[in-house]
């Protein structure tokens, strides 16, 4: 069974989620802080997905999710925000959210959201490689013996890319497996996860090596 954290200030809402995600099955935590919910995440580290609001009294969500990525790539992160800007969406993922929804939502959007994203944790299925290759036990990447620790949501891209066997993936594709067929965010969401990667992966990011930008088209992972 998985185990939730919801991080929200307002009481109504937190409590509203916290009943809904209950009925779906989860083991659901609460928070009312940034600085409460980093002290429950640190008490209960089998936490698989954290529900975070971004205007919290105190550290706000996106410093939240950057204190978290510090110690935990594999967790899973979605936020909750009335802040519907491109730029806050993107600075949200570039802080290490795997997905966002607006306020206000609907609960069944906010359930696929989170089934969804839960699957990405519990399924990471890949053929074994040499030299770099995705290690499915430990949800990691293994680049010259060493252990690089990805999101569900990195991981999962790179799972595409890889059965894709060295051919280009139509970033769409990637969009429409990865965050669903109604996704309505920003298709650059994609975009910005592979930097991310790149980040993470290339020993030089701004010179590509191993993920290939297939312009106009999408992306190729070369090994």
């Amino acid at each position: 069974m998985e185990k939730i954290l919801v991080i929200e200030d307002e009481d109504n809402i937190r409590g509203f989620v916290i009943v809904h995600l209950k009925r779906e099955g989860f083991i659901v935590l609460e928070a009312a802080s940034g600085e409460e919910g980093l002290r429950v995440l640190d008490e209960n580290p089998d936490t698989s997905l954290v529900l975070l609001d971004i205007m919290l009294p105190g550290i706000d969500g996106f410093q939240v999710a950057e204190e978290i990525r510090k110690h935990n790539q594999t967790i899973g992160i979605i936020m909750l925000t009335a802040k519907t800007m491109e730029s806050d969406q993107v600075h949200g993922l570039n802080q290490g959210a795997d997905d966002y929804i607006g306020k206000p939502f609907n609960l069944n959007e906010l359930t696929a959201r989170v089934h969804s994203l839960v699957r990405r944790i519990r399924t990471h299925q890949f053929p074994k490689q040499t030299g770099i290759r995705l290690n499915r036990a430990e949800r990691c990447l293994i680049k010259g013996g060493n252990a690089i620790e990805l999101s569900p949501t990195e991981y999962q891209i790179l799972s595409i890319l890889d059965m894709a066997k060295g051919k280009a993936v139509n970033r769409n594709d990637i969009l429409d497996e990865v965050w669903g067929l109604d996704f309505p965010g920003d298709p650059k969401i994609v975009d910005v996860n592979i930097r991310r990667i790149r980040q993470k992966v290339e020993d030089n990011p701004s010179d590509p090596k191993y993920i290939e930008t297939v312009w106009g088209y999408g992306y190729k992972w070369r090994k």
